[in-house]
């Protein structure tokens, strides 16, 4: 491996241990245990055995086939590994993380559980989003279509993002609930 192989895992693995905290030991527990570790590992490993000559690629691409299932099917994370990714990739949680491999990432972003950054549109307009740099995505965003996030974009929990953001937004989701009954749930009969 290279060292521009190495750079951006490096990156993600120290991002993850400076956002954890405890005595050297326990960092580097939680590091080793966190799906999200995992999963940015089997994408590094993943991006490196496509860019192998084809008899070695023989030889890994089952291998990451295999572990990227593993991924998927344990952690709920899917991040196909032609997806353009920046060094320094956290995921904070594992669970229903959907990432097109059309989807380009920044370098230093934050990938929340239960998102999706995916594919939309038609013709001209089908893409998938383009994240820049240091971008953090809450719980429950969906990100979708040709649509490019600037640097510095915090988008929150439950947002759904179709339209380009410039640098340095916050984009929210209007308040999340109207009260369209005082009837409460119980039946007529149910007394």
């Amino acid at each position: 491996m290279t060292r521009q192989d190495i750079s951006p895992l490096r990156a993600d693995l120290k991002r993850r241990y400076a956002m954890t905290t405890g005595s050297t030991l326990r960092r580097v527990l939680t590091l080793a245990r966190a799906p999200g570790t995992h999963a940015v590992l089997v994408l590094r490993f993943g991006q490196w055995s496509q860019r192998q000559p084809a008899l070695l690629r023989l030889l890994f691409d089952p291998l990451y086939a295999i572990l990227d299932l593993f991924i998927q099917a344990f952690w709920g994370i899917e991040i196909p590994r032609r997806t353009r990714v920046g060094p320094g990739l956290y995921i904070g949680h594992h669970g229903a993380i959907t990432v097109s491999s059309g989807a380009v990432i920044g370098r230093n972003c934050n990938l929340s559980q239960n998102i999706t950054i995916g594919v939309s549109g038609q013709g001209g307009k089908r893409g998938a989003p383009t994240l820049g740099d240091n971008v953090y995505v809450a719980p429950g965003a969906r990100l979708v279509g040709k649509i490019n996030i600037g640097n510095n974009v915090k988008i929150g929990a439950n947002a759904v993002i179709y339209k380009d953001l410039p640098d340095n937004a916050i984009a929210v989701m209007e308040p999340g609930f109207k009260i369209i009954s005082f009837a409460g749930n119980r039946s007529a009969d149910s007394g």
